[in-house]
């Protein structure tokens, strides 16, 4: 079995969910992080930063 390659998207996506753990954020609407695609993670992280 080949393991699966971790591509540059979800590099990014672990990086943005690693920050905003470290701000608290655990759930955005009721959905743990991992569920939340990319756009979603990014938009959240934008608006804890303003």
């Amino acid at each position: 079995m080949i393991p699966p390659v971790e591509t540059k998207m979800d590099g990014k996506k672990m990086t943005v969910i690693d920050d905003l753990v470290k701000q608290g954020v655990f759930k955005v609407e009721g959905k743990q992080l991992y569920e939340l695609s990319l756009y979603e993670l990014i938009k959240e992280h934008m608006e804890k930063v303003d």
